[in-house]
């Protein structure tokens, strides 16, 4: 027999969708204040950038009459593209040290160091991390600069002074310094659940060291390679500190050349915009293909 009332819900009906509606408000509850601020502090903020990346030549006084691209097409001249290719070359750079330095510390931590002093070195390790980076790269310029520990530890052993302050070599030294125990972090937490059986079982089926590196840790850590190698390549592309003090002229980056944009002499924000989206954009193909790729357990995502 049909429902002579086919219009009003049944009551079950009506507690499924007040429990619904429920849910909804409770969500939203829950998630209003972080939702605020990501609105009025980053989303607000950016969709500004934006605005200004399309805003020719735009300086602070001037007002906001005429929009075009020509601030983007400015951003792709030789010159510019130099400093956004240093850039990219800094943060390649940095990851691929990072990652051949911090692999085998992570390996014998994770596999062939006592139990017992694990976590012990772990917190040795990322022990610089509880210092300020600034106070790191100051640390840095005491060691590097041509009077400095390192040229004077040099001298009195008899060998010749090392030129590399402000120069790329110096900033690398810097860049790999700070980032290398995140590195070391996420591959440990990769490498620390290895299935240890795969490994026994190559060597007991005649397989070398090196193959059976090559054939079961490698893929068996690959997710964590990944997620280290983006994530140190995210850091390092919007890295402002260590090219700043440790680079000079000859190292400008492209944080250094939006800081100019909007702080320095140059003062052209239209400009400053576009470069800051054009970041904006690298950082987001790259967390894009660390949510892919990465290990979720080592970075949390």
């Amino acid at each position: 027999m049909s429902d002579p009332n086919p219009i009003n819900p049944s009551p079950p009906q009506r507690s499924d969708l007040s429990q619904g509606w429920g849910r909804l408000i409770g969500g939203l509850t829950l998630l209003g204040p972080a939702g605020l601020w990501l609105l009025f502090l980053l989303i607000f903020p950016i969709a500004i950038i934006l605005e200004l990346s399309f805003a020719p030549g735009f300086r602070p006084e001037d007002p906001l009459t005429t929009y075009g691209l020509e601030n983007y097409f400015q951003a792709f001249q030789p010159l510019y593209v130099q400093v956004i290719g240093r850039s990219v070359f800094f943060a390649v750079a940095t990851t691929l040290l990072c990652l051949l330095t911090g692999f085998p510390v992570a390996y014998w931590i994770a596999l062939l160091s006592p139990i017992r002093w694990r976590n012990l070195l772990l917190l040795g390790f990322i022990l610089p991390l509880w210092t300020s980076s600034l106070l790191r790269s100051y640390a840095w310029i005491t060691i590097l600069r041509p009077t400095g520990v390192l040229n004077s530890l040099l001298t009195t052993i008899g060998l010749p002074a090392l030129d590399l302050f402000n120069r790329s070599p110096a900033v690398l030294i810097g860049m790999v310094y700070s980032y290398l125990p995140y590195m070391v972090l996420i591959l440990y937490s990769s490498l620390e659940r290895l299935d240890r059986r795969l490994l026994e079982a190559s060597a007991d089926l005649g397989a070398s060291p090196p193959t059976t590196f090559w054939k079961i840790t490698i893929p068996q850590s690959a997710p964590g390679i990944w997620a280290g190698g983006l994530l140190i390549f995210i850091t390092s592309l919007g890295d402002f500190v260590d090219p700043e003090l440790l680079g000079g002229a000859s190292s400008m980056t492209i944080t250094r050349l939006i800081y100019n944009q909007f702080l320095g002499g140059a003062r052209n924000w239209g400009f400053g915009s576009a470069l800051s989206m054009l970041l904006m954009l690298a950082v987001s193909l790259a967390m894009a293909l660390l949510i892919r790729y990465g290990d979720k357990n080592a970075t949390g995502t």
